[in-house]
């Protein structure tokens, strides 16, 4: 059996500027810092469509929007951080335009990413298409991978 692959990537020169900070590190990533993130999907069928595609990139709006929404000129803050009221009181001052996160990090990054474009790949392609796996790049040295389970 066959399996066919293709990838789509929302590179650093798109601007996913996002700032924030791993609080449990004894390292400087306790301070807020920040990217601009790179997101790349790789996407498996085992049959291509009539055009011979694994998914239309055309169709992928929904997941470039969602990446905005979370990741564009955003503060993500996880939910135990101690700070969380303060950083609360600067996005309602408007100081920063927070997303509140069950963690931080490129892994939790992409695992809330693969979760999303998951779901809406089989929102539109059904149990044609999956996401074998998503790619957060940081900066060219550091980067995480969420893979599909076998």
């Amino acid at each position: 059996m066959v399996n066919f692959f293709s990838t789509k990537k929302y590179g650093h020169e798109r601007g996913l500027s996002a700032a924030f900070r791993q609080w449990k590190a004894s390292s400087h990533c306790r301070f807020i810092h920040g990217y601009s993130l790179e997101f790349e999907f790789e996407f498996g069928s085992r049959d291509l469509d009539e055009k011979n595609w694994v998914v239309d990139f055309g169709s992928l709006k929904g997941l470039e929007m969602w990446l905005r929404e979370n990741f564009d000129h955003k503060t993500l803050v996880a939910t135990d951080d101690p700070m969380l009221q303060t950083f609360e009181k600067l996005h309602d001052d408007g100081v920063i335009d927070m997303v509140t996160v069950e963690g931080t990090g490129a892994e939790i990054f992409a695992k809330m990413a693969m979760d999303f474009s998951s779901h809406l790949i089989n929102e539109q392609y059904g149990d044609r298409c999956w996401v074998e796996s998503v790619i957060v790049r940081e900066h060219g040295a550091n980067s995480a991978i969420c893979r599909k389970e076998n």
